[in-house]
């Protein structure tokens, strides 16, 4: 009987614990509430990976970002199979490029935005403020490293503007930060892989100036 009895009281009290953690938040308000917070980032550093061998342009990329739409870094992309690195800086409607060898060219920003244009990232009109105030369907998961896991259906329109080549919607996850409610991480499986975009240093200051050469 005492056993029996002790089992039940184990029982009570982990059903206890297990209950008495904070409740999740609301999917479309925290989707609305981070989007908010996006607007008002001044600078960001960004990175985006990939696993696999998703069907996508951009394999690699990571730099840093301002809300005026300056920005620099590298990006590796696949042209006929081939990877190739380029960095870049964008600095006001001047793009300035390199390859792997030669120095450094110009373009104007319209002419990158055919391609890809990182700087659009913090736009909060097309950037991630917009992708995710567009998401459907958003349903907070649960809780991870201070950060709250969402799943949701993005419009391929949208998040073609965070990743290249990408068309049709995508579900996907994406990490909110519990105390900033900012943007951690985002992350799509593709077929044939999975391309995660993630976020740091915000607000950081940042100064984007054209290379020396």
């Amino acid at each position: 009987m005492l056993r029996k009895a002790l089992i039940v009281l184990l029982f009570s009290l982990l059903t206890a614990c297990s209950g008495g953690g904070s409740e999740l938040p609301d999917g479309p308000g925290l989707m609305q509430k981070s989007a908010e917070a996006m607007k008002a980032v001044k600078s960001a550093s960004f990175s985006i990976a990939t696993d696999g061998k998703p069907k996508v342009p951009v394999k690699k990329a990571d730099g840093r970002l301002t809300a005026k739409g300056d920005a620099d870094g590298t990006i590796t992309i696949d042209v006929l199979g081939n990877l190739q690195e380029i960095t870049f800086a964008v600095v006001g409607d001047t793009v300035h490029f390199k390859g792997p060898t030669g120095g450094f060219q110009k373009m104007t920003r319209k002419d990158l935005a055919q391609l890809y244009d990182p700087s659009l990232i913090l736009d909060p009109a097309k950037g991630i403020a917009h992708l995710l105030s567009t998401a459907t369907d958003p349903r907070v998961e649960a809780e991870e490293s201070g950060a709250y896991r969402v799943a949701a259906t993005f419009p391929g329109q949208v998040i073609g503007t965070l990743v290249p080549g990408l068309t049709q919607g995508v579900n996907g996850q994406v990490w909110v930060d519990k105390a900033s409610s900012r943007l951690t991480k985002v992350k799509l499986p593709l077929p044939d892989g999975t391309v995660t975009v993630t976020f740091s240093d915000y607000d950081a200051a940042v100064t984007i100036t054209p290379p020396a050469g």
